[in-house]
């Protein structure tokens, strides 16, 4: 078996019962012991977090605040950031106790921790999951999952043979807005669905830059982790977002965020599109600029059932949405608000307004923590993640060769070969798994 949570808290059940009954009063608090709506210390699931950049930062309190957890490590390629992350769970907590690793294999070679927050750059996030399985923990990952479709499907297949717990940062599957939209077209308010449209926002470039020499503080080699080795350029570390080999572009970014929504919706979780195609797609000038990925451009695909998703990368970061668009009426949800809109109007007095926005991510942890205690898949599992980040990467794939693709996903193969070498990457070395 599995260190699992069950293990660590006989353990730490039997230690909290020597030092009680040596040392503590006859009388102990309710809350200590887990009653009064406390968890007792040696049920809480102990978190460490492996990259603690801005996203962690931002979803970090969600953790901090749970009774259920127990935040004892972190782990971080930049010292300063380490250095401020360690800070902050210490200051939470009221002790120096938070132990600070430069190399996350040492924060996963802890036997004492249950789980971890993967929050690393995109390149990472795939890797270190599989890494983290290995060593017996539970995941929460960011997205995207993963920066190629195998390297996504090895995912799947480490989780299922390790017995992991999984959940993708796609947080909007517990977000109140969402999921009134989704109960909606189940309920057919719209009619038959026969589009989901979805926007992001257009981005900029970068210039052209010469190298640098690393910060002091930062392990680059460690940044860098299985992509290509290339110097040290500060715009392109700071950019990593608009490059291949590390972010992908905003349509894979964020729209995997409306492919999960998509695959929720349509009942499709477990398969995806059959066909993929680009249009109108904007590159940086190669000339001025050493960005890659596309600055505008509309990305379509369609499942079997003639259903078609697209997703269009235009206008500012507020304006991104979601539409279902069905035969007798639409709803959308704004990103940037969460407002509902609908057509028919009278759709939206149907709405309990309740429950938190898509940036408060507390209600996506405890289903994960609830999935860590009944051994259950969490919500986004690595197959559902999989699948949603697969839409993304294969319209990725169709505006790289500019030509429209054929999709079989039972096999997880295109029609085309040159489609299909570009779903794998040789991660460098020694970050093989």
């Amino acid at each position: 078996m599995r260190h699992g949570i069950t293990q660590v808290t006989s353990r730490r059940g039997f230690l909290h019962g020597c030092l009680a009954l040596a040392a503590a009063p006859m009388v102990v608090p309710g809350r200590v012991l887990g009653r009064d709506g406390g968890v007792a210390p040696s049920n809480r699931i102990v978190f460490g977090g492996i990259g603690i950049g801005n996203r962690a930062r931002a979803i970090l309190p969600n953790f901090l605040w749970s009774p259920e957890i127990q935040w004892v490590a972190v782990s971080d390629a930049r010292a300063d950031r380490l250095a401020s992350a360690k800070a902050l769970v210490d200051t939470h907590y009221g002790t120096p106790d938070c132990r600070a690793y430069g190399d996350f294999r040492d924060l996963l070679a802890s036997k004492t921790i249950d789980a971890v927050l993967i929050a690393t750059g995109n390149r990472w996030h795939a890797m270190a999951s599989m890494f983290a399985a290995h060593a017996g923990k539970d995941i929460y990952c960011e997205k995207p999952i993963s920066l190629t479709l195998g390297e996504g499907r090895r995912l799947v297949e480490t989780c299922r043979r390790f017995g992991t717990i999984y959940q993708a940062g796609t947080q909007r599957r517990s977000t109140a807005s969402y999921r009134f939209a989704r109960e909606m077209v189940l309920q057919g308010k719209i009619g038959r669905v026969h589009t989901v449209e979805s926007q992001v926002w257009a981005t900029g470039t970068v210039l052209h830059e010469k190298a640098a020499p690393v910060p002091e503080g930062w392990n680059y080699d460690m940044w860098l982790g299985p992509v290509q080795w290339r110097p040290f350029v500060p715009g392109r570390v700071q950019n990593w977002t608009y490059f291949f080999d590390t972010g992908e572009g905003m349509h894979t970014d964020m729209g995997t965020h409306y492919t999960d929504q998509m695959q929720w919706v349509l009942g499709t979780d477990d398969t995806g599109p059959v066909e993929f195609e680009t249009a109108d797609i904007v590159w940086p000038d190669p000339v001025k600029c050493m960005s890659e990925t596309a600055l505008t451009g509309t990305f379509r695909c369609r499942y079997a059932s003639g259903v078609n998703g697209v997703i269009y990368q235009r206008g500012a970061f507020k304006e991104r949405y979601i539409r279902y668009i069905g035969d007798e009426g639409w709803i959308q949800v704004d990103d940037d608000t969460d407002i509902v809109t609908a057509h028919p109007a009278s759709i939206l007095g149907l709405r309990n307004r309740a429950g938190a926005g898509w940036d408060n991510a507390s209600d996506h942890i405890s289903n994960l923590l609830s999935s860590i205690r009944s051994r259950r898949p969490a919500m986004c599992h690595p197959e559902v993640a999989h699948r949603a980040q697969s839409i993304v990467g294969a319209m990725t794939i169709s505006a790289r060769l500019n030509r429209k693709l054929k999709w079989d996903p039972v096999k997880e193969r295109f029609d085309n070969e040159d489609a299909n070498r570009m779903m794998e990457r040789e991660p460098r070395a020694p970050w093989c798994i």
